[in-house]
């Protein structure tokens, strides 16, 4: 990290490690490292908000530590559990012990017996500071956000029956949402923002190319006009990035070297997930035919 001076520096690395940014992620990226700020990524599925916290793992050679958010998470599967047979195994070995019944509640009750989840996992963490992807936050409940204010402003944990654990490391933590629902003010203000757009058609064409090296410079262009041309349609599922690369991945291995009807038929599969889009588009496709 101390090698990172600038968001020009990290803009160079990102380009290394294979991921296409520009100014204003590098700089987000810079000011979460040199801040140790948490930060909030938003924007479209798929547009490379994920991939933002594993390439950073690899670049600063550190552990990435991740929570998969989804409706109903709570404290248990996030934060921490205790290992309930093993505190039953502990009751039994001190029968007859003579020990209090408080001295017995804090023995049981001890870090021993505590299973740790992501987020105290990425605050107990030995070996440095690990990168904490905490994604799609905007899947979770509205509650859910609750467990984390004292984590993302203090990089703290408080559990009832220990006490408050502190960070070994500060995590560098990034968060996520596709924005399916607004998230707090609480949480916002507690992290550095940047959004992450549907890229230009150059953006794209240049993270194609970074992904896909040996890819035919027709093929290249004609896929990316096509993709960005649906992005401005209404359709259930606006392809992303990622899909713009399967698509690309998937034309290559099929042995197209440019597009074409039978091309795009036979594999918008990798495209779309959406039968009522992919029945659109191969009707578009199949009255062009007949024109």
């Amino acid at each position: 990290m101390d090698s990172l001076k600038n968001y020009s520096e990290i803009l160079a690395a990102l380009d290394q490690h294979q991921y296409v940014a520009d100014e204003e992620l590098a700089t987000a990226l810079f000011l979460m490292l040199r801040l140790r700020k948490p930060l909030l990524l938003e924007g479209p599925p798929g547009v490379g908000k994920t991939e933002v916290a594993l390439v950073l793992s690899d670049l600063l050679q550190t552990p990435l530590i991740r929570l998969q958010c989804y409706e109903g998470l709570d404290v248990n599967a996030a934060v921490y559990e205790w290992n309930y047979q093993k505190q039953l195994l502990g009751i039994r070995l001190q029968e007859g012990s003579g020990l209090s019944v408080a001295e017995k509640e804090k023995h049981i009750f001890g870090t021993d017996y505590l299973l740790k989840r992501p987020l105290l996992q990425s605050i107990t963490h030995e070996g440095g500071s690990p990168v904490l992807l905490i994604d799609e936050l905007d899947r979770s409940d509205e509650e859910f956000e609750a467990f984390l204010l004292e984590l993302l402003s203090a990089f703290q944990i408080s559990i009832p029956e220990i006490g408050t654990i502190k960070a070994t490391h500060k995590p560098y933590i990034i968060l996520t949402s596709n924005r399916t629902r607004e998230l707090s003010d609480a949480l916002k203000r507690r992290c550095l923002y940047h959004w992450i757009d549907y890229p230009s058609l150059d953006k794209e064409m240049a993270i194609i190319r970074k992904r896909l090296p040996d890819i035919e410079n027709e093929l290249l262009t004609q896929v990316v006009d096509f993709v960005q041309e649906l992005r401005q349609r209404k359709l259930a599922k606006t392809p992303g990035i990622s899909e713009t690369i399967d698509w690309a991945e998937s034309l290559m291995a099929l042995g197209y070297r440019e597009l074409n009807r039978k091309a795009i038929e036979q594999s918008l599969g990798s495209l779309l997930k959406s039968v009522d889009d992919i029945r659109l588009v191969k009707d578009e496709v199949a009255s062009i035919r007949h024109e």
